[in-house]
């Protein structure tokens, strides 16, 4: 990870010795709490929008610097959230998931592997990221579709069949978007998604250590940051979280953040990482009295 808070590789691995749950945010110290009061200057508007405008270009330069060798596959998803497999009416239901911003297939291809009753829908904001997937051995359009979708402005229903989705998972995908277009993103996920369905959520969470290792210069606005790259990253309290899925339609199950320590082998630190993992209902209508 450089000075600027970029993205790095351990994001998709949450097993850790030194990991813990907490509903209360990290207490910083006195040095952190400090840089953070300090760290007034926002980046101009013309360059913001420059940023808005250039979103899957830089996303796209991205997958092509890294191919598919950047993140780990996600082997951990069904040890983490046990609904993609309790989530079945009868023990050989289909499963039918949605990947909303599915990258290179990290996640997708281990679930593949391991439930042979599944069918995933996987997009991503990429068109670059969508041909690795497709590239990839293991994909199968009778057990798996990936398309190219941009959830804050394309219509997802175009592809998904309205409240056809038993699970739909955002796994470091809702931190990369505008905070403005949070609410559509997650909107279009409640209308594909059926009445009982559940989305699983895992992403950046407040004071997290790659939030404060962005240097000055970096800062969009409150908890949101951009790298070198040109990628956003926004780093989510519970409480905001709560509020933009509760706009949406969905109950609250479960939201807490996890802490963990991780070692930097290349700077020889132990630093704290703070993600936040929660689980959203789409509830059922109650019936009326007849």
């Amino acid at each position: 990870m450089s000075g600027t808070g970029e993205l790095d590789s351990l994001e998709s691995s949450p097993a850790s010795p030194h990991q813990s749950s907490a509903l209360s945010e990290r207490t910083l110290t006195p040095e952190e709490l400090d840089k953070l009061r300090t760290d007034r200057v926002l980046v101009s508007d013309f360059k913001q929008q420059k940023l808005e405008r250039d979103a899957q270009k830089n996303w796209d330069l991205f997958y092509k610097r890294n191919t598919t060798n950047f993140f780990k596959d996600r082997h951990w998803t069904t040890r983490e959230f046990e609904e993609l497999k309790k989530c079945r009416e009868s023990q050989g239901q289909k499963l039918v998931l949605l990947e909303a911003g599915c990258g290179v297939g990290n996640c997708i291809f281990p679930l593949l592997e391991e439930d042979l009753s599944i069918f995933i829908y996987a997009c991503d904001f990429s068109p670059r990221a969508v041909e690795f997937v497709k590239q990839n051995a293991l994909y199968c359009t009778e057990r798996c579709l990936a398309f190219q979708c941009d959830l804050t402005k394309d219509d997802l229903q175009a592809t998904i069949q309205v409240e056809t989705v038993d699970v739909a998972t955002l796994i470091f995908v809702l931190s990369a978007i505008h905070p403005d277009k949070m609410q559509k993103a997650l909107e279009q996920i409640y209308k594909v998604l059926r009445p009982g369905g559940i989305v699983l959520f895992r992403d950046y969470g407040l004071y997290d250590h790659a939030m404060l290792r962005f240097k000055s210069g970096n800062k969009l606005g409150d908890n949101f940051y951009v790298r070198q790259d040109g990628t956003r990253s926004f780093f989510f309290s519970r409480e905001y979280l709560a509020g933009l899925f509760q706009q949406a339609g969905f109950e609250t199950l479960v939201n807490e953040y996890v802490l963990r320590e991780t070692v930097n082998k290349k700077e020889g630190l132990c630093v704290p990482r703070v993600f936040l993992q929660s689980k959203f209902l789409k509830p059922v209508p109650s019936l009326s009295p007849a």
